[in-house]
């Protein structure tokens, strides 16, 4: 195997010691029918997909539900459920139903449902909150054609209705769709490719979906989520093995099929098997970052946020978190190198490490020793090595720095503490984001900064949150290009992100199986699996 990153960025459980007879039960019902057998990122526990931003709750809802448009590899919106029309003013959006659409339950899917379902949707989704001041009325017509008129034309619309990740505007029925925001839906009837099969679902450890024979898939050539969403086997089951040792044995035992992510120390382990490819089904990738907290000591001090910056660098980072570098890439750019608003400025403040530069910083803003609290998640590989990075990198820079210890969950908890570091609070965490999902000022919650109201970390740069309404009311792209690179510009000066880079993420897969598709979000309609 071979892997060349260059070409990828153009355009809980069973345990290692589980038993046979456990292992043999999960998989039991898969005899009779096709089925497809996936070791995902995570187990299923959250599935609806408004509550909460997890991706594997997103990839359940793929599994299931449809939207009313999709999104292609050059991020062009397409429709899927629906065909649309916009009035001479950009201001009325007229959607309609495509022929044989219907629900799992056999009901036919009529307009009301889908305006029941954006306004569900619009309540979380962080484009939908805003998009929804902007609609001055929804309206259905008929049975297959409903109308959003605008206050004023903005692309928002389309944009929020197409966005991949991570709350995805899926259609349900109106009376699923009812169900207020804040409060889970108890049934799972979607009029997606796959059906969930309820009877065999089992939290954390198995899902089970069956093809929607009922479907009619567009015409159109698949890609990403637009186009025909052909389904070729019977079944479709996700298995959790949080050891990742014991799903690379299993797929190369002919035990699984697919394993959405190979960690990157075992993928030697696949190297020469004649009968599993192991590749990069998302191109695009993903992006790391750090994020200060702006509200205590010492980050709300902006040279002392910049210096940080300045001692910060990438290559050692993701050297730490991926090892290999035909994985991965430095990119200064907020929303992405290789996305449509890719921008360089803040390259040689965010990519090397520039030691002295970051101590002169340090001695003009008089910083004092404060602590420097960097929360450390311990559990999960990918999010461990880099704050142990960016500790030796402060450190060497002059800053006090402490490493906190936690789990991840412990860590999303966390964030959300406003008090200093020496009431419990913090200065400093990283993470990372699908690209294909963080292209835009929306999209991309990071560059938010409207303050103490907003996303953890808490930047307040008014200037930002003026140009990411511009943008949304912006319909010529030169002009949202343009506003995104003065985003750029304020994100980096402030301190607002701190980009650590882009990598992918290979996975792997039984040679049998073919059609897997190339995809930011692992998909398996269109994939077919050969008898044995």
């Amino acid at each position: 195997m071979s892997f060349k990153l260059s070409s990828f960025f153009t355009a809980p459980a069973l345990a290692l010691g589980a038993t046979c007879a456990a292992f043999s039960f999960l998989l039991a019902s898969a005899a009779t029918a096709q089925t497809v057998t996936t070791v995902m990122q995570s187990g299923l526990r959250v599935t609806d997909p408004v509550l909460t931003t997890a991706y594997i709750t997103r990839d359940h809802g793929y599994m299931i539900y449809d939207t009313l448009v999709g999104l292609n590899a050059n991020f062009e919106v397409k429709p899927q459920m629906a065909d649309w029309k916009v009035s001479a003013d950009a201001k009325v959006y007229t959607f309609t139903l495509r022929d044989g659409l219907k629900w799992h339950d056999g009901a036919s899917v009529v307009a009301d449902d889908c305006v029941t379902s954006i306004k569900r949707w619009a309540q979380k989704d962080s484009i939908g909150m805003v998009l929804m001041p902007m609609i001055a009325e929804m309206k259905v017509l008929d049975e297959k054609s409903f109308q959003i008129v605008l206050k004023g034309p903005t692309d928002l619309l389309l944009q929020g209705l197409a966005k991949l990740s991570s709350r995805p505007a899926f259609m349900m029925p109106k009376r699923i769709a009812e169900t207020p925001a804040t409060q889970p839906i108890k049934e799972y009837i979607g009029s997606g490719p796959f059906k969930f099969v309820n009877s065999e679902f089992q939290p954390g450890l198995k899902v089970v979906y069956e093809k929607n024979k009922a479907y009619v898939p567009r015409k159109e050539p698949v890609n990403w989520t637009a186009g025909g969403k052909v389904v070729n086997v019977d079944r479709v089951q996700w298995i959790s093995m949080p050891d990742q040792m014991t799903a690379i044995n299993a797929l190369m035992n002919d035990e699984i099929d697919y394993i959405q992510q190979v960690p990157f120390d075992l993928l030697p382990m696949l190297e020469g098997n004649k009968d599993i490819k192991a590749t990069v089904v998302d191109k695009l990738g993903n992006w790391g970052y750090y994020r200060f907290n702006h509200l205590q000591p010492p980050f709300n001090n902006k040279l002392i946020r910049q210096a940080a910056m300045y001692a910060i660098g990438q290559k050692e980072i993701l050297s730490a978190m991926i090892g290999n570098p035909d994985y991965y890439k430095t990119c200064a750019a907020i929303l992405g190198c290789g996305t449509p608003y890719a921008n360089a400025y803040g390259e040689d403040i965010v990519v090397p490490s520039n030691i002295e530069k970051a101590r002169q910083l340090l001695k003009e803003a008089k910083y004092d020793n404060t602590p420097v609290v960097i929360m450390h998640p311990t559990d999960i590989a990918m999010l461990s090595a880099p704050p142990v990075v960016i500790a030796a990198a402060l450190r060497k820079a002059g800053f006090n720095v402490q490493l906190k210890a936690m789990d991840w969950q412990t860590l999303v908890a966390l964030r959300e503490n406003k008090k200093p570091a020496s009431d419990g609070g913090w200065s400093l965490y990283s993470t990372y984001s699908t690209l294909a999902t963080s292209g835009d000022p929306f999209s991309n919650g990071t560059v938010s900064a409207p303050g103490a109201s907003g996303w953890s970390g808490w930047p307040s740069v008014p200037e930002i949150e003026a140009l990411r309404m511009k943008f949304a009311r912006a319909t010529v792209p030169a002009d949202r290009k343009q506003i995104t690179e003065q985003i750029q510009k304020l994100a980096i000066d402030e301190g607002v992100i701190g980009p650590m880079g882009q990598f992918v993420v290979p996975a792997a897969y039984n040679n049998r199986l073919s059609g897997v598709l190339d995809s930011p979000i692992t998909v398996f309609w269109n994939m077919k699996k050969a008898e044995e």
